[in-house]
């Protein structure tokens, strides 16, 4: 391995998620495309009358860290919102100045936050998760 180059997720709404990911978290749209055909087919193991996505790559401080992807024909099909320790959960975690400060922004702009933020046991870090629109769990974590 050379590098993380990005994370990609699925989401049901990009528009929905767009506002989420650029409004309120602040990252910048690097790049958009839409895609489709024979490669797709392929790569997503999907028909390929049905491949059809449109994907938008999210940077912050110019390092592309994730991928929107929307499915035209599949979007929204599973979209299960799971407890934090279940297998298949991941989290996002993003490091902010003052997690507080986002907590209160965030929970103003009515984003699903699962506790207030918590120090962690050696005090190193205040830590605190929300949910995306799909339900994706992100991690705020403020470095003491």
């Amino acid at each position: 391995m050379k590098a993380v180059r990005h994370t990609g997720i699925a989401v049901s709404d990009l528009e929905q998620s767009l506002h989420f990911y650029c409004d309120l978290l602040d990252l910048k749209v690097v790049k958009e495309a839409d895609e489709g055909g024979e490669y797709i087919s392929k790569r997503c193991s999907i028909p390929e009358h049905k491949a059809n996505i449109k994907t938008v790559k999210l940077a912050l401080d110019d390092t592309i860290v994730l991928e929107l992807i929307w499915y035209e024909y599949y979007h929204n099909v599973l979209n299960i919102k799971s407890d934090i320790y279940c297998t298949r959960t991941c989290h996002i975690a993003f490091q902010v100045e003052d997690v507080e400060i986002e907590y209160r922004r965030l929970l103003n702009a009515r984003v699903e936050f699962l506790s207030e933020p918590q120090f962690s046991p050696d005090n190193y870090a205040k830590v605190v998760f929300c949910r995306d629109p799909d339900g994706i769990y992100i991690e705020l974590v403020e470095v003491l």
